[in-house]
């Protein structure tokens, strides 16, 4: 997976943190519920505009960045 196609820097949102698809969701949210024991259901069902691909974009982004 290409994270760079789902991940976006834009000094605009978020103060430039790494978000979703230019949403004001950032990954180091996504990763901060993955951490504390949230499923990427959970995690889903809070964020009912993400999916999957953007889930796993985030796990890539901090496996690669990290």
């Amino acid at each position: 997976m290409d994270y760079r196609k789902i991940i976006t820097v834009d000094p605009k949102v978020r103060n430039g943190q790494p978000c979703i698809r230019g949403m004001p969701i950032t990954v180091a949210e996504v990763l901060e519920h993955l951490a504390s024991g949230n499923s990427m259901e959970d995690v889903l069902r809070k964020h009912s505009e993400l999916n999957r691909d953007d889930v796993k974009a985030c796990l890539a982004f901090a496996a690669h960045d990290g």
